[in-house]
């Protein structure tokens, strides 16, 4: 996604770093440059504000819940696949085999 204007900050390196920005899992330097992109990009920050509003609305339903502890581990690795234009199976790749279910 691109607004079509020049920006000191490509919109495309924006969107992939998105939820690291979201979660603070980035150096300040890195932060300033992304709050002052959303000053001068309204299509980036958009998405910046619908993404943290998805977050919170988890958060609200879903905060209380147990969560295993390898998710955060699969959901990036699902990224990281996504993100280097490998094709994502429909299925759990870090699980293992599955018994056939009988009919």
């Amino acid at each position: 996604m691109s607004c079509g204007e020049s920006h000191e900050t490509d919109c495309s390196e924006i969107l992939d770093h998105l939820y690291e920005f979201l979660d603070k899992e980035m150096p300040d330097s890195d932060c300033v440059k992304f709050e002052h992109h959303f000053e001068e990009c309204s299509p980036c920050l958009e998405k910046y504000g619908l993404e943290q509003a998805v977050k919170k609305l988890v958060k609200r339903c879903c905060g209380q819940d147990d969560v295993p502890g390898d998710l955060r581990d699969k959901v990036m690795g699902r990224l990281d696949l996504i993100r280097s234009g490998q094709s994502v199976p429909d299925h759990d790749v870090t699980a293992g085999p599955t018994a056939p279910q009988e009919s």
